[in-house]
């Protein structure tokens, strides 16, 4: 690591050499640094334009503002490109487990067979949660959302293993990030048990990460709970293709909150609950809503597809097109073969999955969504993938978030470990009152 350390300094060293862009502002010229990411990447660094000029840069949404140099994570959305550490996510998906993959983003390489094989293990050693936590469960009503009941539970972590939250000790906090992959599938699993009013089930050693989610979701005592091997693949590529997304809205907090220093379980919990923000993990439940209202109104896919072009229509075509990609979105291509197949086995009985596939089919021919790219996105198949494997729609962004983990974990991890690093504090331009005198009750109009 302290290899790789020098070399990416030396690199940014060479750059901020050999390139530079020049701010003409009123009172001054003021020469900037150009750094050069190993894609080629270029960006303008401003990191003492106000110490130099008084200036600050105004980004609404910080979407043109680099906020971290990051080696997990490399998108292309022109060209429709997406790789973890290095890695094309199509070879991942079709060769990965979801365990390898989060190894991978966590750590920089793919485990060896004994690496995964320890991985494993500990995995299945830390999936129980602390029997007192389970009380936790029964303070929230029945109606409660899994997202707000995973979110807090996260954080509630922490105050059972206090001796492992200094950062400073790396087996500490390789302890923490073991306990959290495990233990969030438990947690995630057993608020879906509270809010049908079923009871717990505990994991099973002997099966795999996905597999061992599923049967503490679906299986219970009166019953065997026969694993089907094609769902368990599914859920497996889904986990993967959510892994991580670069500095997207949750992973940004996950690296805000953490910059305070604060703890690994508290700066995930800070990105739960960004993700469950409708513009950002909700995608996937406003499809099924989408398709919802498709039904009821008749089923006319061809009648919404023509709303959706209606600039004077409201109706938008959810799970088509994205924010980064320009092009066909490289994880709605690996996830449709997967949907084609579960839906082909699981789907048959399901009036909206049926309109799905029709929806689907319509919009890829269509004129305006291939000249737009309007192509469905990972959103649109996940959805319906969730739906035909028995996941309601309420768990759709836990499932976002516990395929998100890993990724946060390794951004987090990147971000406390860059000696540059520094404490998040975003700038303003103030646009209130100007300076005024306070007034006497008696006197106000």
């Amino acid at each position: 690591m302290a290899k790789e350390q020098a070399i990416k300094k030396k690199t940014e060293k060479s750059s901020r050499q050999t390139l530079s862009a020049q701010l003409v502002l009123p009172e001054k010229t003021l020469e900037l640094p150009i750094i050069v990411g190993t894609e080629n990447e270029k960006a303008v660094d401003i990191s003492k334009l106000r110490s130099e000029t008084s200036y600050i840069t105004l980004d609404n949404g910080f979407m043109n503002t680099g906020a971290c140099r990051s080696a997990i994570t490399y998108i292309d959305g022109e060209k429709g490109i997406l790789r973890y550490r290095g890695i094309p996510i199509e070879q991942l998906a079709g060769n990965a487990t979801f365990v390898e993959v989060a190894y991978l983003l966590i750590y920089g390489k793919l485990p060896n067979k004994d690496e995964l094989a320890l991985a494993r293990k500990l995995l299945s050693r830390h999936a129980m949660i602390h029997e007192d936590m389970k009380r936790f469960f029964d303070g929230y009503p029945a109606a409660a959302h899994p997202m707000a009941i995973l979110s807090s539970m996260i954080c509630s972590l922490s105050s059972y293993y206090p001796e492992t939250l200094d950062l400073s000790h790396p087996e500490d906090v390789n302890l923490t990030i073991i306990r959290l992959i495990s233990k969030v599938r438990t947690i995630a699993a057993f608020s879906y048990k509270k809010s049908i009013g079923q009871p717990f089930v505990y994991q099973q050693d002997k099966l795999s990460y996905c597999a061992n989610f599923l049967n503490m979701m679906f299986s219970i005592p009166t019953r065997e709970y026969l694993i089907d091997q094609d769902v368990v693949d599914a859920l497996n590529l889904l986990l993967i293709l959510h892994a991580d997304h670069e500095q997207n809205c949750s992973t940004s907090t996950v690296r805000l909150a953490g910059s305070s220093q604060a703890n690994l379980y508290a700066s995930i919990s800070a990105g739960i609950c960004a993700l469950w923000g409708p513009l950002h993990g909700g995608a996937n439940e406003a499809v099924i809503r989408m398709l919802q209202q498709i039904s009821d109104e008749g089923g006319n896919c061809k009648k919404f597809v023509a709303l959706a072009k209606d600039k004077q229509s409201k109706f938008r075509l959810m799970g088509f097109g994205h924010r980064v990609y320009k092009n066909y979105d490289p994880r709605a291509a690996v996830l449709k073969k997967s949907a084609k197949k579960i839906l082909s086995k699981m789907g048959k009985n399901d009036p909206l999955l049926m309109l799905a596939q029709e929806l689907e089919e319509i919009a890829l021919k269509d004129s305006y969504f291939i000249e737009k790219k309007l192509y469905p996105n990972v959103d649109f198949y996940s959805g319906i993938i969730y739906r035909a494997i028995g996941i309601p729609s309420s768990m759709f962004t836990v499932m976002f978030a516990l395929g998100r983990l890993p990724g946060w974990i390794a951004q987090w991890k990147e971000m406390v470990g860059d000696p540059d690093s520094k404490l998040g504090r975003p700038r303003q331009i103030y646009i209130g009152e100007k300076e005024r005198p306070f007034v006497p009750l008696e006197k106000r109009r």
